[in-house]
């Protein structure tokens, strides 16, 4: 009884930039919190502090480390709005600048190819989870409607209006051709109104 193997190689392309940035900032988080416990126990030992006193100073140094860690992504994107606005009066940018996110604008609008966060009346939501996502800006209407504009390509073309039609014979369809007119009448005059 011989089975046959088969073996298929699958070769991964990924930026792995940002959990590289994310180890590197654990790593020295973990630096830090070993030196701040390495130095408040020599600090005890030697200068004769109370276990009491080292491990006071111990969780004063880890507050501090967490203090840090917490506020280092808001620092970033103070620095970064501040490089930015420098860097647009100056005409040149900077290297804070790098560090804040990008703002992209949609209010003419566009297509999100990728899963990104977004405000949502206190929450956060998600959009582009599954796949492309198009944002739609909204008009108001003359009437106060709220809605998707529809631009036709130049002249004063509208949107196209199909009926399929299915009868039996020709004698069938001329008789519901009159509903058929009413049908596209009242189709076009919601259209100029724009329902």
């Amino acid at each position: 009884m011989s089975e046959t193997v088969d073996t298929m190689r699958i070769a991964v392309e990924a930026d792995t930039s940002g959990f590289d940035r994310a180890l590197g900032d654990l790593t020295t988080r973990a630096n830090g919190f070993g030196s701040a416990l390495t130095a408040a126990f020599r600090g005890g030992v030697g200068g004769g502090k109370s276990f009491d006193g080292v491990l006071r100073q111990l969780g004063q140094r880890i507050s501090t480390i967490a203090l840090d860690a917490a506020l280092k992504p808001l620092t970033n994107l103070a620095g970064g709005l501040f490089g930015q606005l420098l860097g647009g009066i100056g005409g040149g940018g900077s290297a804070a600048s790098a560090a804040a996110p990008s703002i992209l604008p949609f209010a003419k609008g566009g297509v999100v190819r990728t899963p990104s966060f977004f405000p949502a009346g206190g929450q956060m939501g998600l959009m582009g989870e599954a796949g492309a996502e198009a944002i739609l800006p909204l008009q108001r209407g003359a009437d106060g409607s709220l809605g998707v504009s529809l631009q036709g390509g130049g002249g004063r073309s509208g949107p196209s209006i199909v009926f399929n039609v299915s009868t039996p014979d020709a004698p069938s369809f001329r008789r519901a051709e009159v509903q058929i007119q009413a049908m596209l009448a009242r189709a076009a005059q919601r259209g100029q109104r724009g329902l």
